[in-house]
């Protein structure tokens, strides 16, 4: 009976042995999203570089990885401002030059603020009528959402140092999203930092929002200057900000993606690319100390 009773144990003990290491994983989490913004919102912004078409395509690919990422984390997207490339390639293909779009869920900064950098496509161009191999550069830059008042922080925003501009929101292909002048244009005048907002149909909802990225954008320019600051009395190196290439994707002649910070790399280009990046971000977020 009691060799019985044992062999009944081992799956209630595989269950509890389980149960216990994702609580361990659960509790180590919070450990490496303890940072002070960790917990909020973040306005994730994507910028083509060097690729032309190319890279306005790759811009585009990105933008839904990273949505299809945080609909499987139940988090919500909008995208606050969209400029589009020309069209081009057989399919007639519309990439982006630039967007900002914002994510709204718990620990949303946390989970994708070391996305920021360069990642970088190899690729058979859609583009090329030869059916060329083609590199691609797209900058990713992942901002915390802002609060002056619940965050207890103060970038010394004057009304006087803004130029605020309004336009008409634009789809793509130059198609107008809004007949009215709705979408805003805010131009830090000290800094040159310039921000929009064309989610809204509203005026002053485009307002609120672009003054969130301007926040984001103020913050993110004292921490880097307090980081240089740093640099320079250590005597490192400071590299430029295009320069941090983190991720490369393979899709030709071989696939894979490859982070080239922690080295966790897959076969698998379609599924990270359909926005399975939780192995990508967990490795990121057990390497951030390094």
């Amino acid at each position: 009976m009691e060799i019985l009773q044992e062999e009944n144990d081992e799956p209630a003990f595989a269950k509890g042995y389980g149960e216990a290491m994702k609580e361990i994983e659960k509790q180590e989490f919070k450990i490496f999203l303890s940072g002070k913004y960790d917990k909020n919102n973040a306005i994730l912004e994507i910028f083509s570089g060097a690729g032309g078409q190319d890279a306005q395509d790759w811009a585009t690919m990105l933008l839904r990885m990273y949505e299809r990422y945080c609909q499987k984390k139940g988090f919500k997207t909008e995208i606050l401002h969209q400029s589009f490339g020309d069209a081009g390639g057989p399919e007639g293909r519309i990439g982006t030059k630039s967007l900002a779009l914002e994510i709204k869920g718990k620990f949303a900064y946390g989970f994708l603020k070391k996305e920021t950098g360069v990642h970088r496509l190899v690729r058979i161009s859609p583009f090329s009528a030869q059916k060329l191999r083609h590199t691609s550069f797209v900058l990713v830059n992942v901002l915390p959402e802002i609060n002056p008042v619940r965050d207890d922080v103060s970038n010394g925003v004057k009304p006087e140092d803004l130029k605020i501009d309004t336009f008409r929101a634009s789809g793509p292909g130059g198609q107008y999203v809004n007949k009215t002048e709705s979408a805003i244009r805010i131009t830090h005048m000290p800094t040159g930092i310039v921000v929009s907002s064309q989610a809204e149909r509203l005026q002053g909802k485009n307002k609120d929002k672009a003054m969130k990225i301007l926040q984001a954008k103020l913050y993110q320019l004292e921490e880097e200057k307090k980081e240089k600051e740093l640099k320079e009395i250590k005597g490192e190196a400071i590299s430029a900000s295009w320069g941090n290439q983190i991720r490369s994707y393979v899709l030709h002649p071989y696939k894979m993606v490859k982070d080239l910070r922690t080295q966790y790399e897959t076969s698998d280009t379609e599924n990270v690319l359909d926005g399975h990046l939780e192995e990508f971000i967990q490795a990121e977020l057990k390497n951030i100390n390094e």
